[in-house]
């Protein structure tokens, strides 16, 4: 299938070393967010939760219809700051038509947002995701199976916490061709036929938390797992491996949501290690993990951090410290500054504030933490990063800000790698 620029559609269809150094946003004032544009031979990957779920089914389409809605202002100007060249969307609902997607470029990111300068992406990926899907069988243990859309406990009991399909859904927005033929998606693997998974438990029985035929069709990722090979013009694709697994919370004693997310991140870990990912296989009856030797990314909010939070201790840890992921810990002052400022559950964090991607609830909740993550291959030198994260007295803080933001809860987050 060949590329066709700026055209959305529906499943596997394309459609359409420092970290921030200083550029002049519109009002004239200095910003030290703003990076510099990566180097002739480099790509800028990035990751953004943007918090553009809707309620309703085709809600975030219609407002997209027009230029008119502020928080999808302050998103595209985020992303027209940073201007990435390859950019994974989570929190974006799913269409079959491609229509949200393609409105977003249309109306913010190709309109210059308070000065900023418009930014085209020819290639499009959108796909389904397991989010608002029917499962058919009772997942959340209350005696019954819910199908109704907008029915009581319906997106307790869809393969993915969602209220209609395709919510929380993601999008990746791409300067370079993706070689769609060559795509791979994980939406249907069932979680059980991970080897030694860690399917969840009841504490006071020791029994399985999961009906057996809840196993039989429940599916390891909450929304789906993406593999795509972006041509970058190096002979060699570069995978952007896109995700974005469950919240390790909004659950039982069972913590089925914690070990859901960390099976999810280990599928990525097994994927790309050789003969570690044998068991995998994608939506069309291909078996097998990466190609020995490929280039790849791993992206997305993993909903896991390294040292605070709720998740498993060794959750996103398969990846920060697998032989074959570089982690260059991309940073920011404005997450410093958040953390002290807000202090809260914050003030006991054993991880760096700098690190930190999100802005949740300090008390009570997880305050501040690392969730979001760009992590390239060791054959994929990097030689920038940076959490778009202003400061306060930062004349973009405007596009982040503190509760309610304007913009979203997680931060973009970025790396340069040599092409």
């Amino acid at each position: 299938m060949t590329a066709v620029p700026r055209r959305v559609a529906s499943t596997a269809t394309l459609v359409l070393a420092a970290s921030a150094l200083v550029a002049m946003p519109a009002s004239g004032a200095v910003s030290p967010s703003v990076p510099q544009p990566p180097g002739a031979h480099e790509v800028r990957f990035a990751t953004f939760n943007t918090a553009l779920e809707r309620p309703e089914q085709g809600a975030l389409a219609e407002e997209l219809a027009t230029p008119d809605s502020e928080q999808a202002r302050n998103v595209a100007e985020i992303i027209q700051h940073v201007r990435p060249d390859v950019l994974l969307v989570n929190e974006f609902d799913y269409d079959e038509e491609g229509a949200g997607p393609r409105r977003f470029q249309d109306n913010y990111l190709s309109v210059g947002q308070n000065g900023a300068e418009p930014i085209e992406y020819p290639y499009v990926y959108t796909a389904p995701v397991n989010t608002g899907v029917a499962s058919g069988v009772d997942l959340n243990g209350d005696g019954e199976s819910v199908t109704e859309p907008g029915a009581p406990g319906y997106a307790e009991d869809a393969f993915g916490y969602g209220l209609f399909p395709g919510q929380y859904g993601m999008v990746v927005y791409s300067r370079y061709p993706i070689l769609t033929s060559q795509v791979r998606t994980f939406q249907n693997f069932r979680w059980s036929d991970m080897p030694d998974a860690m399917l969840p438990t009841d504490p006071g029985t020791g029994e399985p938390y999961y009906s057996e035929e809840a196993l039989e069709v429940l599916r390891l990722s909450s929304k789906s797992h993406w593999d795509l090979p972006i041509d970058t013009g190096r002979g060699r694709p570069v995978h952007l491996l896109a995700s974005h697994p469950t919240p390790p919370a909004f659950d039982g004693p069972e913590k089925r949501n914690v070990a859901r997310n960390h099976d999810e991140i280990r599928f990525w870990a097994d994927y790309v290690r050789p003969r570690a990912g044998s068991y995998v296989y994608d939506d069309a009856g291909v078996r097998g993990g990466l190609a020995p030797g490929s280039r790849f990314v791993i992206a997305g909010d993993l909903n896991a951090d390294p040292n605070d939070g709720d998740g498993h201790p060794e959750a996103v840890a398969q990846l920060l410290e697998h032989r074959d992921v570089v982690d260059v810990r991309p940073s920011s002052q404005g997450g410093r500054g958040a953390a002290g400022r807000q202090d809260g559950a914050n003030g006991g964090h054993e991880g760096a504030p700098e690190l930190d991607s999100a802005d949740f609830a300090d008390d009570p909740g997880p305050g501040n933490l690392r969730v979001d993550y760009v992590l390239p291959s060791r054959s994929l030198p990097a030689r920038g990063s940076g959490v778009f994260w202003p400061t306060v007295d930062d004349p973009l803080f405007r596009l982040t800000g503190d509760y309610p933001f304007p913009s979203s809860d997680h931060r973009l987050v970025w790396v340069d790698v040599v092409r």
